[in-house]
């Protein structure tokens, strides 16, 4: 396969996973009714910044399949950044649904709580190897961060 084209394929599939689970776990009235800390940002912020965190987060990936294809051959977990960055990527897409669809503050945070462990692993393993790829998750670690701060913040408040 070729490079742009696998870049283009984890870039799509990231945005269409998060914009179709997005569009399904719609923040709706029970949000609105919750308590929220004095710091919780408006609602329209939050659409444009997943959808750049998920550009990164597939072009990173694809660096990463990449990287592993030229060292390892065939095989698409075979690194453990390739691991953690699956890892990262399936806590991520189950948090919403988690949060808004059952309205399990309590498991959501646990969730999060698991994503920021997965984002700042895959952050350490990638350093040596690919440091733009872990430069590239900086932004991530720090969203998902201020994210995990607000989830446990309302579930002290609620």
């Amino acid at each position: 396969m070729r490079p742009l084209l696998t870049y283009a394929l984890f870039i799509v599939a990231v945005v269409a996973c998060g914009l179709l689970i997005g569009i399904n776990n719609i923040p709706g009235e029970w949000y609105q009714s919750l308590q929220k800390p004095p710091f919780n940002p408006p609602n329209w912020i939050f659409a444009p910044v997943w959808t750049t965190l998920y550009v990164i987060i597939g072009y990173v990936g694809a660096r990463t399949f990449l990287q592993d294809r030229r060292s390892r051959g065939v095989g698409l977990w075979r690194s453990r950044a390739m691991r953690f960055w699956g890892a990262q990527m399936l806590f991520n897409f189950a948090w919403s649904p988690l949060f808004f669809g059952f309205h399990e503050i309590a498991l959501a945070l646990i969730v999060v709580l698991a994503l920021l462990i997965s984002v700042y692993a895959f952050i350490a393993v990638s350093w040596r190897q690919d440091r733009l790829s872990a430069w590239l998750f900086m932004p991530y670690a720090a969203w998902v961060s201020f994210a995990t701060l607000l989830n446990g913040s309302i579930l002290l408040l609620n």
